[in-house]
């Protein structure tokens, strides 16, 4: 096995066993990023101080005995990848587009400024739907990402050049960012293990915002365990995110273990309907007879309200979307257009030379949402529906611990599929909006070994499972349980 292959967990140890230096860790990994991301497109920048870095926490460690090291923390001298809408100081952050192509980072986002403290290593940012706007990474100003377990398929979106860095062995965790299933559908698509937490949970000073009433910061890794320590190390409260709380998050390497004896497990009825390719929900229904056979009490639910989470998502997100956008006006930062001759020109020109058509819809969509005259019957109408939808949730978890189905309606799909028609691509996100809506954590793990899903293509599946709000440890938990199990 190669020093990049090895998970978050095995990698530390090595570091404070002293089997391998940093410095060997990062090459191992930018070794692979040179052989195999020209074809995969998963970084949009490297960063040339990767090596210098690691140099300095080798350095750090000939300073300490054995002793010394094992309280090092969890991501010391760790590579990881990140997101291009999570702002890292001197670094550029395009959020994938073109209106923000020269912007570079005055400061750190909360969450990379927690990440330096922890001693780890950024290899560069990742390749991302332009403002987090897609579910393919095919919206990016700079080109697609290819899913690295098939090169023919989209690796999911929005955080789709984080999906495919660690699917790809490019990093040994990434961090992404989930308004409506952006880290947990490119984690299903690319075979990985995705994290949203709860709102508030996770800091979202230092993220270029897109709908910050669902938006939270993620992690992304190999292992459930791997992603409860990079959960752990960028979690807590946060003065400068008035939403943020402390959650006395473990800084230990082994999250809590759990068996699943007596789990209550609810299935929605809702999540298994028409839409819902057949491999799916076989991959899906072997996954929950596992946990069934394990001592898990599977119970069929409703969310009666789930069919209305899609459309009240594409309102509510748009609306605020139109509302976050309106900063980029080529005056103040951003992209310029050259020649404009008036205040509305500068306005207009910018903003269409640097938004693409994904944006501009979303914009367009979200000021008639708020304009006069429809405001009540849009906006208003879908804040209750939201409500709605938390109260389903609220009463499921009064009967169940978790909730269990499908990341996805389909595995991957091909680059094209969708491009052309947005209401399919936005059924993408179909069982993953609802939880964004409600504040909810959730995760999305391999329910099985790559089943093959059109002709001899074998793809992942992901089996998503959602606890009450604040609970994300008892998901992690969980998480770890039914991973073992799986």
């Amino acid at each position: 096995m190669q020093l990049n292959e090895l998970t978050i967990q095995e990698a530390s140890a090595g570091i404070r066993n002293k089997d391998f230096s940093v410095a060997e860790l990062v090459v191992s990994c930018t070794d692979a990023i040179a052989k195999k991301d020209p074809d995969i497109h998963a970084y949009l920048e490297i960063f040339e101080d990767a090596a210098e870095e690691a140099k300095k926490r080798d350095e750090e460690l000939a300073n300490y005995d054995a002793g010394e090291r094992l309280k090092l923390p969890s991501l010391f001298g760790i590579p990881l990848a990140i997101k291009d809408n999570i702002l890292i100081e001197g670094k550029r952050c395009t959020a994938g587009s073109r209106m923000l192509e020269n912007y570079t980072a005055s400061y750190d986002a909360t969450v990379t400024r927690k990440l330096k403290k922890q001693g780890a290593i950024f290899l560069g940012k990742t390749n991302m739907d332009e403002f987090a706007m897609g579910s393919s990474t095919e919206n990016s100003a700079f080109g697609p990402t290819k899913n690295p377990r098939d090169p023919t398929r989209v690796p999911g979106g929005s955080s789709g050049g984080s999906a495919a860095a660690v699917a790809a062995d490019m990093c040994l965790g990434a961090l992404g960012s989930d308004t409506g299933g952006s880290i947990r559908q490119p984690a299903a698509f690319c075979g990985i293990v995705g994290m949203k937490p709860s709102y508030g949970a996770v800091s979202r000073h230092g993220v270029i915002p897109m709908a910050a009433s669902l938006n939270q910061i993620g992690p992304m890794a190999r292992t459930v365990a791997d992603t409860k320590i990079l959960f752990d190390a960028i979690a807590g409260a946060d003065a400068f995110d008035a939403v943020a709380y402390a959650h006395g998050a473990s800084s230990k390497l082994q999250a809590p273990s759990s068996k699943l004896e007596g789990l209550r497990v609810g299935v929605p009825r809702e999540y298994f309907g028409t839409g819902l390719d057949a491999g799916v929900e076989q991959a899906i229904r072997g996954a929950l007879k596992k946990m069934e056979d394990a001592g898990a009490i599977l119970e069929s639910i409703s969310l009666p309200h789930a069919a209305i989470a899609l459309p009240t998502y594409y309102i509510i997100v748009p609306s605020e979307i139109s509302a976050d956008m309106a900063r980029f006006d080529g005056i103040r930062y951003g992209h310029h257009a050259a020649g404009a001759t008036t205040l509305f020109d500068t306005y207009g020109r910018s903003r269409a030379e640097g938004f693409g058509s994904e944006v501009k819809r979303r914009i367009m969509l979200g000021t008639y949402a708020l304009s006069a005259g429809y405001y009540d019957a849009y906006y208003v109408k879908a804040q209750k529906a939201r409500a709605l939808i938390c109260d389903d949730f609220e009463k499921a978890f009064a009967k169940v611990d978790v909730i269990a189905g499908p990341t996805t309606p389909t595995p991957a799909f091909a680059f094209g599929e969708h491009s052309n028609d947005p209401l399919s691509m936005y059924l993408a996100d179909i069982y993953t909006v609802a939880v964004n809506l409600a504040g909810l954590p959730a995760l999305s793990l391999p329910a099985s070994k790559p089943q093959a899903a059109a002709g001899d293509i074998s793809l992942p599946m992901g089996l998503h499972l959602i606890a009450p709000r604040r609970e994300d440890a008892r998901l992690f938990s969980i998480a770890q349980a039914v991973e073992r199990l799986l």
